[in-house]
């Protein structure tokens, strides 16, 4: 089977990896700002005004039904805002401006690799290449029916150029969506020899759980310094 000239593939990945900023697993913040449960709840409220996933859980948004997300399964919130929050001025390969996806790797080494290129051409826009950030692994599994474009690196949405690729990658993306699919398998464009997986659907991520921690420093240079894993604190 394919769609598009794209093979379709039944896949069984037990182990994929996703970077996520160690930042998003802190306590929130409101705690330090309440006197008690009354004023924390009503600061969460507030919060929850302004929160993509918190009104996309309620209610939907744009692209996304509140009944496409998930409830009551570990780490639900951050499968939830990989689909709610997404980037209007600058669509992924296979998202655009009013649906995110789940982006994951195969290794670890390919998840740094890609989140590496795009902090860079950040740093770069804003001419100083000095920071530090820290990832945490969300690993999960994958099934079910993917368009496989392992079979098709010569396809348009896999180019370098993000104003001509992205595009085609988010067109793909709809007609995958359209006929059912859970996503899309595809060759790093960032890492040579990895494995990219963009789930299209919140029910398609399961069993996530965290695992590794990851240091990325820019100390005035393009190519970070990568550490990890970190020791764990006790």
């Amino acid at each position: 089977m394919s769609l598009d000239g794209v093979p379709i593939a039944t896949i069984a990945i037990p182990t994929t990896v996703r970077l996520v900023s160690t930042a998003r697993l802190r306590a929130s913040v409101l705690a330090s700002l309440a006197d008690g449960d009354a004023e924390l709840a009503m600061l969460a409220e507030i919060e929850g005004a302004t929160s993509s996933r918190l009104r996309a859980q309620e209610r939907g948004v744009t692209g996304l039904a509140a009944n496409e997300l998930v409830y009551d399964v570990p780490h639900a919130h951050f499968i939830n805002a990989s689909f709610a929050y997404a980037r209007p001025r600058q669509p992924n390969r296979f998202n655009g401006s009013q649906r995110g996806a789940w982006y994951a790797a195969l290794s670890t080494q390919t998840c740094l690799a890609e989140v590496g290129f795009h902090l860079t051409r950040f740093l770069a826009d804003t001419g100083v290449y000095e920071t530090v950030v820290e990832y945490a692994e969300m690993l999960c599994s994958l099934a079910g029916a993917y368009l496989d474009l392992r079979a098709r690196p010569d396809h348009a949405a896999l180019g370098a150029d993000a104003t001509r690729a992205y595009p085609e990658g988010n067109r793909l993306a709809e007609a995958a969506r359209a006929h059912g699919l859970n996503g899309i398998v595809y060759p790093s464009v960032r890492h040579t020899g990895g494995t990219c997986f963009a789930a299209l659907r919140p029910a398609a991520v399961q069993s996530v759980r965290q695992g590794d921690i990851y240091r990325m420093t820019w100390q005035g240079a393009p190519t970070p310094i990568v550490e990890g894993p970190l020791p764990t604190e006790t």
